[in-house]
């Protein structure tokens, strides 16, 4: 983190100093939320939560080095004494000025790259292909996890030095006007959407005012940065519309003659510019996407064989290279550095070979009725004949998909129906918000023990240990706070998985 006095956060965050006899000398090199990790020259940043209060942790934060609170009230030590802090009405708020101002410091320094990135799926993987491109160019600082709200944002900019190179910011919404805020705080050069879902469809009304909120970042880039968008989701391609900065496409090709096709929602006397295509896609035995990529703007094309598991990664793949690229990376160092590139972040089709040869593919860090989907297809692909030994069995471990207000029971109920299309051979349901999936199931036509609905996780792992059998392919998908994820880990473990 840049170097700040007390004294400047007071000022940034027109905030009162207390218990701090000397705000121009002391120093904070450090901010964080979790006290936990604080060290000397630490700023603790006493946040609400909807489960605790950070202002019960000040003690503790002081105690392991920190200097300085950021809270929302004044407190004091057991002896009395005030809490070196600076009291703002808002310490979310506060943070956003912090970043901003750090922001501002490091762009006045270096030459200094923002790209944002948002999409109701696949801003994490994006992310984390696009630092891998960007880290040999110069330093690249980059969300850890899935940082992309209010408060994450702010933490990844306080970790930017004044040499940093690249910024990448994650940007998610919990409401309109979310992302706006987020694009207003850090000012993207560059700015990506990547498609439009139904993830958080109960919270925003529906997919209509989810790709309204999605465009606010294309809306606030300036005529001089650049805009990224997915040529082939309809509502994604609509907002070029509303860009005043010129747009790059990406997409998988399906046309003859690229330079004279037009993106959906866009008018037809507009030609699609400046390009990043995939073309002569296919998948190996390992479900890996294997194609050649394609600039058209230079007119060169490079064969790339994806580390990621499924062909709903192509997209992540193409919407990194396009940022790369107009970030002015060079084609043949995209596709170099994209080739063999495996997941970086936990939960993300990730791969374990199990020693008694169950295969586990843990893709439960979040989940939405088209991740779902595209999940369960690269399942069936993976058992299909011909894909590796045709013998081994599929087994689809599926919690709740969150945050679908109204639709809820029809798109869990469809995606029963999903499972049972794709002649997934085994699928253990979980949880009474995941119930829709197992009727829809039963409904298309499932029958005997090829599908089975269970209350718990831990009735899920009983169910697992005595199922699983060598050879097969186990998937585990849902939401965050399914708690899927976790059990995927589990099981992943046993047997002396490699």
């Amino acid at each position: 983190m840049i170097e700040l006095s007390a004294a400047e956060i007071a000022e940034i965050t027109a905030g009162t100093l207390y218990g701090v006899p000397d705000p121009s000398t002391r120093r904070v090199r450090h901010a964080d939320t979790d006290s936990r990790s604080m060290a000397a020259d630490s700023m603790f940043i006493a946040k609400p939560g909807e489960t605790t209060d950070g202002h019960h942790f000040i003690d503790a934060a002081l105690a392991a080095g920190a200097t300085l609170v950021l809270a929302q009230r004044a407190t004091q030590a057991p002896d009395g004494a005030a809490h070196p802090s600076v009291v703002v009405p808002d310490v979310v708020s506060a943070m956003g000025q912090i970043a901003a101002a750090i922001l501002d410091r490091v762009r006045a320094h270096s030459e200094t790259t923002v790209i944002g990135i948002t999409g109701s799926a696949g801003k994490t993987t994006t992310k984390d292909l696009l630092k891998s491109i960007l880290e040999p160019e110069g330093p690249t600082v980059a969300p850890q996890g899935s940082y992309n709200g209010e408060v994450g944002v702010p933490l990844t900019i306080f970790t930017a030095e004044l040499q940093t190179r690249y910024l990448v910011v994650e940007m998610g919404a919990d409401a309109p006007g979310n992302i706006r805020d987020l694009a207003q705080m850090v000012r993207p050069d560059i700015g990506a959407v990547l498609m439009v879902g139904s993830a958080h469809a109960g919270k925003f009304g529906g997919a209509d005012k989810i790709a309204a909120v999605k465009a606010e970042l294309v809306e606030e880039i300036g005529a001089d940065g650049a805009v990224v968008l997915n040529r082939d989701d309809s509502q994604v391609a609509s907002m070029a519309q509303s860009a005043t900065a010129p747009i790059t496409w990406f997409s998988e090709a399906t046309g003859q003659s690229p330079e004279n096709e037009t993106a959906p929602g866009v008018g037809l006397d507009q030609a699609v510019p400046d390009q990043v295509r995939a073309v002569n896609l296919s998948l190996d035995e390992a479900g890996h996407p294997r194609f050649q990529l394609r600039f058209t703007e230079s007119g060169e094309e490079f064969p790339v064989v994806s580390g990621l598991t499924g062909a709903h990664h192509v997209s992540n793949l193409l919407a990194a290279a396009a940022c790369a690229l107009r970030a002015g990376v060079a084609p043949a160092a995209i596709a170099r550095r994209l080739d063999g590139l495996g997941p970086a972040s936990r939960w993300r089709m990730e791969r374990t070979e199990r020693a008694d040869g169950v295969t586990v593919i843990n893709d439960a860090y979040n989940a939405n009725p088209e991740s779902m989907r595209e999940a369960l297809r690269t399942l069936a692909m993976l058992t299909r004949p011909g894909q590796g030994s045709p013998s081994r069995r599929s087994v689809a471990v599926l919690g709740a998909m969150l945050e679908l207000g109204d639709v809820s029971i029809p798109k869990h109920t469809q995606l029963g129906e999903t499972v049972v299309r794709l002649n997934i051979d085994k699928t253990l349901v979980v949880g009474d918000l995941a119930y829709p999936l197992y009727r829809g199931a039963i409904a298309e036509g499932s029958w005997g023990s090829e599908v089975h609905w269970v209350a718990t996780v831990e009735e899920a792992e009983a169910y697992l240990d005595q199922e699983l059998a060598p050879g097969d392919i186990v998937l585990f998908k849902s939401s965050n706070s399914a708690g899927l994820r976790l059990l995927g880990d589990k099981i992943a473990a046993k047997e002396g998985a490699q």
